[in-house]
């Protein structure tokens, strides 16, 4: 516990120091590949700081052209590693809360990401739709299926939503699999640990052509959770 609280009284201005640099940046350079930048150097120190080293594999099934990414989420490290080392471009779906933060939320803002309300259904439908803009312009994002954190790092059930946005903008949804990071920061424990994440990108399930919406959306689901079962450790 003792080592958590001294990882994020240096995590957290880190954190600030970041946001900030990359708001002042914006101003000048391109916002969203200025963030990116920015994003990539915070998630890669941020693992050093715990001495965290992450490997990837997969990446020859990435296609031209933007994409769905779709991960399991085991702890808050997913977010490090991805940033880290997904070759493309990435803006993320994430909960409006974190948009509301001092400094960090304006700066994701900049960025290009897209806050999403769960606690409101129209105003949720209406992130998905600015997504599916996002993605026909171009641009790949990354989102959690399962919505939470997995508390034991099995898989929890899937929200609809994404797979809702991947019918919309009509791209492939590219499965990822993330093991090892629930071990460096378990779920609901204020621990940490050092250790090694992997990531897996499986290839790309493609939008069905001839099927009702809720046929194409569970299908897509159903092979996708298929695809992050395939390599997850248990």
């Amino acid at each position: 516990m003792v080592r958590a609280y001294l990882y994020l009284a240096v995590f957290i201005p880190l954190t600030c120091f970041f946001s900030a640099s990359a708001l002042i940046s914006s101003l000048f350079l391109a916002s969203d590949r200025c963030f990116a930048w920015h994003a990539r150097l915070w998630g890669k120190l941020a693992l050093a700081l715990n001495r965290v080293s992450v490997t990837i594999s997969g990446v020859e099934h990435l296609p031209d052209g933007p994409v769905i990414f779709m991960s399991n989420h085991q702890s808050n490290f997913d977010i490090l590693a991805l940033l880290s080392l997904i070759p493309h471009q990435i803006y993320w779906i994430a909960k409006k809360e974190l948009f509301e933060i001092p400094v960090f939320g304006p700066a994701m803002r900049r960025g290009g990401y897209i806050p999403l309300d769960r606690g409101n259904g129209r105003k949720a439908l209406q992130s998905m739709d600015e997504a599916a803009a996002t993605i026909q312009q171009g641009k790949s994002v990354v989102l959690f299926p399962e919505g939470t954190r997995s508390p034991d790092c099995d898989l929890l059930p899937f929200k609809r939503g994404g797979f809702i946005l991947a019918r919309k903008a009509g791209v492939p949804v590219i499965p990822v699999t993330i093991n090892g990071s629930g071990k460096i920061n378990p779920a609901s424990q204020i621990r940490l640990f050092s250790g090694s994440i992997s990531i897996t990108i499986h290839p790309p399930v493609a939008v069905p052509e001839g099927l009702k919406r809720n046929e194409a959306e569970n299908w897509m689901m159903s092979n996708v959770r298929e695809q992050i079962e395939s390599v997850l450790e248990h």
